[in-house]
């Protein structure tokens, strides 16, 4: 057989007459570009929204300082033309989720390979390639933890198809800009915490995010902002500690910065608001003046049970605040020179400042307040980006895509990267495909799902953001109620039923066992579903997805947990439905049990599965649904360490 380098001769040419696109251009991004125009691959397209940050530089390797605040999509084309010249390379800085890129434009490839870090944008990813009839090769990171695994319509299980815990991984943007959610408040005070009393990072910024690219739609825009985020400009920058220092960490200069004038700028980003509820800055002295009885002295859960539990008003926490920073300068002054606090979820003053910070944050864009004792059991751990799981991920890419176009789809396999090697001394454990499932909402022949929710609180807008966009991942939906007369309750094109969005459901009819038939015509996609009343739901809680669904995942990790794709690099969700972003800024780890940061248990749970998994293969258990096959045995796509 003649070969082309480590290749066979007509594999090459299929390589040369592949066209590939890739999605996603940041941590797996850039080593994945650069893998596939070394592997021979010369016709690719690339799409990413974002833009260079400074905090990219240490793990994605196709940039430079001189990068900073340009389009990711054209930098890495331009980095990877230098490995191979003669490629083809076509960027696009842009949304993978604007309408432009429907089913034709999936079309146009042999196959697609995701480098996303987000949910949105996988579940998005996932039905177009579905309704295109296009592989699709899923990948994410999480710290020392990865995992690659192939979706072919009709022979694998599809993106969507098994349940999955809530996402773990949150844009910097959407921490520093845009939260949605209180874990979002919480990452951000405790990136406080370190900026103001801890060792600072500059993958840890608190301050507005000018280059976010969701704010300026044109490139040049965001090209601006970020120069002006990361040059002097006349002016000397100087970093939140020494800017606290300066002011003698005086509690109510920290606290109008943080909470009113940075909001402030933030309201000055006019296109985050044009789809969301804009925040309401925070003055300290409207604070303290406030009347009984204001909504700012108003907490937002009756104060029964434990104090750790109460959920306190704006006031009382601005004055936690208040004396949390007092307590900490203290202690910090007590260190000397260069002296460094930890954050430590069982020290109290630590624990009051974060809880303060992230609730006033949380009024601020008007998402319920945590008591303290939800705060603190949602905390848990930041587990960085890491340069080499990307790498390997970008690896295995690349080995899954060259079974395609060889036409062995039956030699493909999901592969998980461990962070410790498993009972074979193996770090790279390859598991057969699963078939589709059939109850799955996406991929199934007729999807349905059933919703409990009280139809008389339920308005027409929160069915079409909060259920049909947020949690079935729909970008587009057109919904109409199954009445026999075929009423129109959304419609995608823009005004035409606006009317409808502050009205009730049950305002048109809709009762227990009414059914709804949304779809999606940018993803090809139509779902059935059929609406539950309900008066009896918990407080707080606004609809229940009845089923085998998404986040119905049990919380312990399983083997289900192995499948789940997260991605903890700047490659790794969120996320913003609007963009294809990055996020290996953070992954939070929640957890009921104490978890040392240090001591790798972020992973070790995955790296127990896959054991208890083995170890009952070998016992000959026929229950395990996912079967490692021999191919473990063999050195193919396996690690073995001795």
């Amino acid at each position: 057989m003649a070969l082309v380098g480590p290749v066979s001769r007509a594999l090459a040419e299929r390589l040369s007459r592949c066209r590939l696109l890739v999605v996603g251009a940041g941590g797996i991004g850039c080593e994945l570009l650069k893998n596939l125009v070394l592997a021979g691959f010369r016709d690719i397209e690339v799409v990413d929204l974002d833009t260079i940050d400074v905090s990219n530089l240490n793990r994605q390797f196709l940039f430079q300082k001189k990068h900073v605040g340009k389009s990711k999509a054209q930098v890495a084309k331009e980095s990877a033309l230098q490995f191979c010249p003669e490629a083809k390379i076509t960027a696009y800085h842009d949304s993978i989720m604007n309408p432009d890129y429907n089913v034709e434009f999936f079309r146009q490839f042999t196959l697609v390979m995701n480098a996303l870090d987000n949910r949105a944008a996988r579940n998005h990813v996932n039905r177009m390639c579905l309704a295109a009839d296009i592989p699709l090769i899923e990948s994410g990171t999480a710290g020392y933890l990865g995992q690659v695994t192939v979706i072919k319509k009709g022979v694998t299980e599809c993106y969507e198809c098994q349940p999955k815990p809530t996402q773990k991984t949150f844009p910097g943007c959407t921490i520093r800009n845009t939260p949605s959610e209180p874990i979002h408040c919480i990452v951000w005070a405790k990136y406080l915490f370190n900026q103001l009393f801890g060792e600072e990072d500059a993958d840890q910024e608190v301050s507005p995010d000018t280059a976010d690219p969701e704010a300026a739609w044109e490139l040049s825009d965001a090209v601006a902002r970020a120069g002006a985020s990361n040059e002097d400009g006349g002016i000397k920058r100087v970093s939140t500690k020494d800017w606290a220092r300066s002011t003698g960490y005086d509690p109510v200069k920290i606290f109008n910065k943080l909470f009113r004038d940075d909001i402030k700028y933030l309201l000055t980003m006019d296109q985050l608001w044009r789809k969301r509820k804009a925040p309401v800055p925070l003055d300290w002295t409207a604070v303290e003046r406030v009347e009984m009885g204001s909504s700012l002295q108003q907490p937002s859960a009756s104060p029964t049970g434990l104090k750790d539990q109460q959920v306190l008003d704006v006031r009382s926490y601005a004055h936690l605040f208040a004396r949390s920073v007092d307590h900490l300068k203290a202690r910090l002054a007590e260190k000397g020179d260069g002296g460094e606090l930890v954050w430590d979820k069982d020290d109290a003053p630590a624990m009051n400042f974060v809880t303060a910070a992230a609730n006033l944050r949380m009024h601020i864009f008007s998402i319920n307040m945590k008591s303290k004792f939800d705060v603190k059991s949602m905390a848990g751990n930041i587990i960085p980006a890491i340069a080499t799981t990307n790498a390997v991920i970008a690896g295995l890419i690349v080995l899954e895509g060259l079974k395609i176009l060889s036409g062995n789809m039956e030699q493909c396999r999901t592969i998980f990267l461990n962070k410790q090697p498993n009972p074979r001394k193996k770090l790279l454990v390859p598991c057969t495909l699963d078939p589709p499932n059939a109850s799955c909402y996406v991929c199934s022949i007729k999807p349905e799902v059933t919703v409990k929710l009280n139809t008389h609180r339920v308005s027409v807008q929160m069915l079409q953001d909060r259920i049909l966009k947020d949690k079935f991942g729909m970008v587009a939906p057109d919904v109409q109620i199954e009445d026999g007369k075929g009423t129109i309750l959304i419609s995608s094109e823009e005004g035409e039923t606006e009317a409808n969005n502050n009205k009730n459901l049950a305002e048109f009819g809709i009762r227990n066992g009414s059914r709804l038939q949304a779809d999606d015509f940018l993803q090809d996609y139509t779902l059935t579903v059929t609406l539950l009343h309900s008066e009896d739901l918990e407080k707080d809680v606004e609809f229940e997805v009845v089923g085998d669904v998404p986040d119905k995942a049990p919380h312990r990790l399983s083997e289900e947990d192995g499948k789940v794709i997260t991605n903890g690099s700047d490659d790794g969700a969120q996320p913003s439905t609007s963009r294809a972003a990055e996020q290996d800024d953070v992954l939070i780890v929640d957890s009921d049990e104490e978890m040392p940061s240090s001591s790798g248990a972020e992973g070790d749970g995955e790296s127990r599965s896959l054991k208890r998994k083995l170890e009952e293969e070998e016992g000959g258990g026929g229950g395990v649904k996912r079967r490692c096959t021999e191919q473990e045995e063999e050195e193919e796509d396996v690690i073995a360490l001795d």
